[in-house]
């Protein structure tokens, strides 16, 4: 058996764990996947290189508005694939590259599963290699679920991890699902060409973002795409190209392509954790303390495989926590996802951070709401924009912030606001009041929602 000072199962985020601080131990990496985990290679980087590519599209398409003469010859998916993962697959192999040159750093390229305490096996192509480590991260992130009518269906389906590198842009494309990996990717394939249908069996797209925006993003998109909501899918049949989908209403939806998004389960399933004295919840997700600390001695967890927001944002905060107390554990740190903000790169985007107003509700809590919209500030009128809106809760009699929730371009950057003032405890009206508010920039869409809060005097 190889021993190891320490060994990191995955890498993604886990690979970010190890840097220069940690070379004076003999470090084991663990890749069953491409360098770079699921945002590089099939996640966050990709779908938003291909959002913005989508967006320039329809900025043309629209261009009419803005009194532009402009036409669209359409979206050169081979030169847009090349441009994508040209790059990102040189990364990622930059990144195995670099950490198989590190001296103190072993590279196994297998899967792995713990035969018992901070021991496992890797199936390596040359075969299984027995190995353990005093001190094990477990980063093994997570995939795509395929509902069961799908996955004994026989016939071929994309999700997330395949769609996005596809050869040619399909021509109708059914999307199972309606959250946010659902309305990214059919955002792009739209903008490429592709006639969408959309099958969710909520009433509303985005149904987990706050009630207002969830519906104000379904009824823009209905234009857009084919909608079927409420509806469950339950048959597939036909042959490959020539899809032939039947819904619970007995419709039938005709596809060549059909695109699974109705989430994501953990890889803990995979990784024999009992064997190692590692626990997870109902969801199998990994259960870990403040400290990201497992159920098993000298064993770390982070990112998609643990509870809390299964983002990437968070799981480098993650990381940055472990490697602290790896580093340092007579001061360890804590982990905390009080003020978790995100993003949906739509048309149009959308941003959050805080409660939805329904969960809000469901608290019981006392709270006002101060919304404005982008067509009632200038830089509004500058977008042509009658769309766009910002909503903001906070306590009634204090003034605490308690969410924000943001439609219309530059959300994911409009948002970071209420993040700052949530995270240093500045009340909605000392943000409004302290700060000068840019005029006419579209931050003042923000300024203009604080001030419509009716709030207290301690505030």
């Amino acid at each position: 058996m190889r021993h190891h000072d320490l060994l990191v199962l995955g890498v993604g985020t886990g690979n970010a764990v190890i840097d220069d601080r940690f070379a004076h131990l003999d470090v084991a990496l663990v890749a069953e996947g491409p360098f770079g985990g699921t945002c590089l290679n099939a996640g966050c980087i990709p779908s938003k290189m291909l959002a913005v590519t989508a967006e320039v599209a329809d900025t043309v398409r629209d261009s009419g508005r803005h009194d532009v003469r402009a036409s669209l010859e359409g979206i050169a998916w081979p030169d847009v694939q090349e441009r994508v993962f040209g790059r990102l697959d040189a990364t990622s192999r930059d990144g195995e590259d670099g950490r198989r040159d590190d001296d103190f750093v072993t590279v196994y390229r297998g899967r792995a599963r713990f035969t018992g305490e901070r021991e496992l096996v890797v199936d390596t192509a040359d075969g299984p290699v027995p190995v353990s480590a005093d001190r094990i991260v477990v980063a093994a992130g997570g995939r795509p679920v395929v509902p069961p009518v799908v996955a004994e269906s026989g016939l071929p389906y994309e999700t997330s991890d395949t769609v996005m590198r596809l050869d040619e842009v399909p021509r109708r494309m059914v999307v199972l699902g309606g959250g946010y990996i659902a309305a990214e990717l059919a955002h792009v394939f739209h903008a490429a060409g592709t006639s969408v249908t959309v099958v969710e069996k909520r009433d509303k797209l985005l149904a987990e973002q706050d009630t207002s925006v969830a519906s104000a993003f379904t009824e823009i998109v209905r234009p857009v795409h084919d909608l079927r909501l409420g509806r469950e899918l339950v048959r597939v049949e036909g042959s490959p190209g020539a899809l032939r989908l039947t819904l619970d209403d007995d419709s039938v939806i005709e596809a060549d392509t059909l695109l699974v998004a109705v989430g994501r389960t953990p890889n803990s399933d995979r990784l024999d954790l009992d064997r190692a004295g590692v626990t997870c919840d109902d969801n199998g997700l990994i259960e870990v303390d403040e400290q990201l600390r497992t159920s098993a001695d000298n064993v770390w967890a982070l990112g998609d495989i643990v509870p809390g927001p299964p983002l990437k944002h968070v799981a480098n905060r993650e990381g940055e926590v472990v490697a602290h107390n790896l580093l340092h554990p007579d001061e360890p740190r804590t982990m905390s996802y009080d003020v978790v903000p995100s993003a949906v790169f739509t048309r149009p985007q959308i941003a959050q951070v805080g409660l939805t107003e329904q969960a809000a509700a469901e608290q019981g809590l006392d709270y006002a709401i101060g919304t404005c919209r982008y067509e009632d500030v200038a830089y509004g009128w500058a977008l042509e924009d009658t769309q766009g809106f910002c909503k903001v809760l906070a306590d009634r009699a204090s003034g605490r912030l308690l969410g924000a929730h943001v439609l219309g371009p530059q959300a994911a950057t409009l948002i970071q606001s209420f993040v700052l003032a949530m995270t240093f405890g500045l009340g909605a009206r000392e943000l409004a009041e302290r700060p000068l508010w840019i005029h006419p920039a579209l931050t003042e869409v923000v300024d203009n929602a604080l001030r419509d809060l009716d709030v207290g005097e301690g505030a």
